[in-house]
């Protein structure tokens, strides 16, 4: 009985990744030539920080400086529960520092809810909001193309994530191989086939009526996804925006990454227990791919939890003799397995590559399987404890503006 549900959960987990691999196949190419428009959104920008008096000024500076019209858009510092200097830098900057106190409803989607509150009560409304993290910096059209998509329709749309330290650190650098991966082969490929694409929790941008009616509403641990997947189930695809950069800083020690990933990986497991059969029973209903494959989406977490336990016991078998009898899918054609596992990891430097990648990258790339196996504690971890919805911050010291980024990356 054993060896059948291992059987069956190794073909459930190679169906999935069949069907990831495929969509690949639509990410080598993207849109051209997308309508323009003159500049008429105006925009609430938002930026979420907590005690983030390091990073703060330099993405203040940096969105005071981007090329759009200075009266359609105003800079809100959304100060939650800051002990430090966090909101006298904003103001120093001439920009709102809107300061929140609430040590029992701790996190961003918390943050969130509460400026929209009270944004809305201001005598100013904007047409759309867009939300940037403290230690981000943003491309200076960053603002154009999100009029140019909301003039051309979209109501919920994602920028291209990019890292600001991609090579500070071979952690760093692994999550820099990850966004190239994403950018090119899970966000493109939605692109191109008309399915939603996915927040990525900052360079977000929401048109201000859809707030009204609906409410933000994602107070897990992953707001983002949470987001990504009510706007789905209402029937609302949101967009991507491969011109519009926001690089984000990304953690520099395994152990800050490892706690980071954690608290993603246990807000997963929520968004997955409340949105997964619903929206796949939609989805067949409907007869909605969009919809099924939001579900399929939204169930990741549940691919790195089965596939870490399948993986060790796979592993398990091949060194213990009582186990010999049990079925291994890659022993039916080993073949063909490995030659899709060598095909996947391929795309890893081919995404780099097309995504203009920084060279000394590339190296990491010895490194990045460590970086993936290490998803299996985390996630095994992230599933006994899902129930903790404490929300962990992660420091970011790394002042880098983006005049430095664009030389470096120039020389």
């Amino acid at each position: 009985m054993l060896d059948k549900i291992l059987l069956l959960f190794q073909i459930g987990l190679a169906c999935v990744g069949a069907y990831q691999l495929f969509l690949t196949f639509f990410g080598w190419y993207r849109p051209r030539n997308k309508k323009k428009y003159a500049p008429q959104k105006s925009f609430a920008v938002l930026v979420a920080a907590h005690n983030e008096e390091q990073v703060v000024g330099a993405l203040i500076e940096n969105l005071k400086a981007l090329d759009y019209p200075k009266e359609l858009y105003d800079i809100f510092v959304i100060c939650d529960n800051c002990t430090d200097s966090t909101a006298d830098i904003a103001r120093s900057h001439g920009v709102y520092a809107m300061e929140r106190h609430n040590p029992n409803l701790r996190g961003k989607g918390y943050a969130i809810e509460w400026m929209l509150k009270e944004l809305w009560k201001r005598e100013r409304q904007y047409d759309a909001v867009v939300m940037f993290d403290a230690d981000n910096l943003s491309s200076k059209d960053y603002l154009q193309h999100m009029n140019n998509d909301l003039c051309s329709g979209s109501r919920v749309i994602q920028a291209y994530l990019d890292t600001k330290n991609p090579v500070d650190s071979w952690v760093t650098a692994s999550y820099a191989i990850s966004y190239y991966f994403a950018n090119r082969f899970w966000q493109m490929p939605r692109t191109n086939l008309g399915l939603a694409n996915y927040l990525g929790g900052t360079g977000m941008c929401f048109e201000s009526s859809l707030l009204k009616q609906i409410g933000w509403g994602a107070t897990s641990l992953v707001e983002d996804l949470e987001f990504s997947m009510r706007c789905i189930k209402m029937g609302i695809r949101p967009t991507y925006n491969y011109e519009a950069i926001v690089y984000d800083e990304k953690p520099l020690t395994f152990k800050a990454s490892a706690r980071q990933r954690l608290r993603w990986m246990q807000g997963h497991f929520d968004v997955a227990k409340r949105y997964f059969f619903p929206l796949l029973w939609q989805g067949i209903k409907e007869g909605s791919w969009t919809k099924i494959d939001a579900a399929v989406y939204s169930a990741n977490v549940y691919n790195f939890f089965f596939g870490a336990i399948i993986s060790m016991l796979l592993w398990i078998k091949s060194i213990t003799p009582g186990w010999s009898e049990t079925p291994a899918l890659v022993d039916i054609n080993p073949v063909f397995f490995n030659s899709v596992s060598i095909a996947i990891y391929v795309l890893l430097p081919i995404s780099m590559y097309i995504e203009k990648a920084p060279w000394k990258t590339f190296k990491y790339l010895l490194l990045y399987p460590i970086f993936m196996l290490s998803w299996w504690p985390i996630t095994l971890h992230a599933f006994f404890t899902q129930n903790n919805k404490t929300w962990s911050h992660t420091e970011h010291t790394r002042v880098i503006r983006l005049e430095e980024m664009n030389s470096k990356q120039a020389s």
